[in-house]
């Protein structure tokens, strides 16, 4: 996903500049350790649920301030600095929009995104 391109799309979208005060975007990275115990990583296996991480960007489009939300994961096997999650949460003003986007990808990594660390 390309960032600019599709925050761009977002602002030709009819209501845009009546109803958002706020975008706000999360890229999520591959790291080079483990949370676990911080030994150092060679790749992960990414498996993405789409059908869930769509459903779960309607579900915030419902939320009060919220205009338009957007996730992508990429899967396959990747490398520590590939990109792997990128959220787009465009709403009306901060109060809204930061737990929106917090809330979302704390959902997607726990319903939505499953992962296996390569370790060296």
């Amino acid at each position: 996903m390309d960032i600019s391109q599709a925050i761009a799309e977002l602002k030709k979208e009819p209501g845009f500049t009546d109803n958002v005060g706020m975008v706000l975007v999360h890229n999520g990275v591959v790291r080079g350790w483990s949370r676990k115990d911080r030994s150092s990583v060679k790749a992960i296996e990414i498996t993405p649920d789409r059908a869930r991480i769509k459903a779960l960007c309607e579900e915030f489009e419902k939320r009060p301030g919220i205009f338009r939300v957007v996730a992508h994961a990429n899967g396959g096997l990747m490398q520590p600095g590939d990109d792997v999650l990128f959220i787009i949460v465009a709403g009306d003003i901060r109060e809204n929009v930061k737990p929106a986007l917090a809330d979302l990808l704390d959902r997607i990594k726990s319903e939505a995104v499953t992962k296996r660390e390569i370790f060296e």
